[in-house]
């Protein structure tokens, strides 16, 4: 069957836009190889298990190279999404290039996660930045010339920008002016994926929306005043009366406090759990690192969990508890947590605290540090920065380098000056894996109390507690029972009372 004339133009159109779409797409300044892990170095292996999750997320990505613009007005069927295109701005004073050009990398990834399209990067060296407009007139203008000419539909500050400085920075550059913090905000409501998440960015964000919403003056008037008003109450309360952003304030405060309350109830099933935990004395491993730095592909390394593995910054935002066994037969739990990231919002501190406590609950910090990163000092003080805040500074630490099949000998030597002690290992390929789970056995602490008992047959199950929460030096069995010689915890110790002796 041949195709009609109709038919014949619907493709060419098609093909000229889709053509069009490609071509947008092409200037990544940036690009994933220098914002995110290498493509080729960032896949999992058969430790990091099925990866459904990781399928679902995919599936419901936007598609990026797209637009909703129109190459001719006759063409409406033919309209696309499109994925924001966005220029990077920072300021930096004299002295702090390397570190402020590693921040606006780091902001580039954070951007190509959250579904952009990075275009430019442009840093000014100052002493402060601007109060008005965080770059200065001239500079502002300088911007505005850029966005022009790369096309570019939004423009992102490596800062918390105060309300006062977005608004007259896009007065200058004429397109939406976001800022660092909105961009992981943005982050966390797209992965956030139990109802405790979900919340916990919730409040997040309307925390951050409270100071900068934007009022649109009398005529957005909710009450009149004056003797017309339903009130009537005459001289001295004649004026706009309640406008809409007092009611959009007044909103948000209810629902933050709705959105803390629920939080707060969902802390009780957290502690019961934790409290188990502690009442069979099993010990816990609480993974923590800065974001990308490979703890969930290391969590599937140690456990074979099967957790969401992803090359995407924030990948994991639900903490996840995993059960291991040390070589002797001691039980103890791995957490895997929310990552870090420089200038982390003090909003998500705040709001994700209940996760973080359980980093502060474990009994052994494994840090994780993405080896291969350009500031792995950085990454370190960051996260040890965060741990102080939630009451984790003084817990036992296992510093772990993750990503070594990356790495040359003189990195390797480097990273060794920064933590004498620390561990190098290779979740992808599983280089140091066992050398890193007997640390971590070693470093377990051990049961208080060691007990010599002749335990009866008909009391196995305080043979399978020694086995499972202790540490079994020796068993014989004998005419009257089984005689024991372990290390265990003084709630077993307890238990186990009644037939100890010398």
């Amino acid at each position: 069957m041949t195709k009609t004339t109709d038919d014949a133009h619907s493709d060419e159109t098609l093909d000229r836009v889709l053509a069009s779409a490609e071509r947008r797409t092409e200037a990544n300044v940036f690009g994933a190889a220098q914002a995110l892990q290498d493509a080729s170095t960032a896949t999992y292996g058969h430790r990091d298990g099925d990866q459904w999750d990781l399928e679902d997320r995919h599936a419901l990505r936007r598609v990026g190279g797209l637009s909703t613009e129109l190459e001719d007005i006759t063409e409406v069927e033919y309209r696309q999404l499109r994925l924001e295109n966005v220029v990077l701005v920072g300021v930096y004073p004299q002295g702090a290039q390397v570190d402020a050009e590693n921040s606006l990398r780091e902001l580039a990834a954070l951007a190509e996660t959250a579904g952009a399209v990075v275009l430019d990067g442009v840093l000014q060296r100052r002493p402060h930045p601007d109060p008005a407009t965080y770059l200065g007139r001239g500079k502002a203008q300088e911007l505005k010339d850029l966005v022009a000419a790369t096309g570019a539909d939004t423009v992102i500050a490596d800062t918390e920008l105060a309300p006062s400085q977005r608004r007259a920075l896009e007065d200058v550059v004429k397109v939406k002016v976001i800022d660092r913090t909105t961009v992981i905000l943005d982050i966390f409501s797209q992965h956030a994926k139990s109802r405790e998440g979900k919340a916990q960015v919730e409040l997040a964000q309307l925390e951050y929306l409270l100071p900068r919403l934007r009022g649109w003056g009398d005529s957005m008037s909710r009450q009149a005043g004056g003797q017309v008003g339903a009130g009537g109450a005459g001289m001295g309360s004649r004026g706009p009366g309640e406008t809409k952003i007092e009611l959009d304030r007044r909103r948000i405060r209810t629902r933050m406090a709705l959105l803390r309350r629920q939080i707060r109830d969902f802390a009780p099933a957290r502690d019961a759990k934790r409290a188990e935990r502690k009442r069979n004395t099993i010990p816990s491993v609480a993974i923590a690192g800065y974001t990308n730095a490979g703890k969930s592909s290391l969590l599937n390394a140690l456990t074979s969990a099967g957790v969401l593995v992803e090359n995407a910054l924030f990948a994991t935002l639900d903490a996840t508890v995993r059960r291991s066994m040390t070589d002797d037969g001691r039980v103890y739990t791995f957490t895997d947590t929310v990552g870090f990231v420089r200038s982390l919002p003090h909003q998500l501190v705040e709001a994700f605290r209940s996760t973080l406590e359980e980093v502060a609950d474990a009994d052994i910090v494994l840090h994780v540090v993405d080896g291969a990163h350009p500031d792995p000092a950085g990454q370190l003080q960051t996260v040890r920065d965060v741990m102080g805040d939630v009451g984790a500074r003084d817990l036992p630490e296992i510093v772990v380098f993750n990503k070594v099949d990356l790495l040359t000998d003189d990195d390797r030597l480097v990273l060794q000056g920064l933590e004498p002690n620390a561990h190098f290992v290779s979740s992808r390929s599983g280089e140091g894996i066992e050398e890193l789970r007997a640390a971590i056995d070693a470093a377990l602490p051990m049961p208080a109390v060691e007990v010599h008992a002749l335990v009866p047959y008909d009391r196995g199950d305080l043979i399978a507690a020694v086995h499972e929460t202790g540490i079994l030096l020796s068993a014989e069995h004998g005419e009257h029972g089984t005689e024991v010689h372990a290390h265990v915890s003084e709630r077993l110790a307890a238990d186990l009372a009644p037939f100890t002796h010398a």
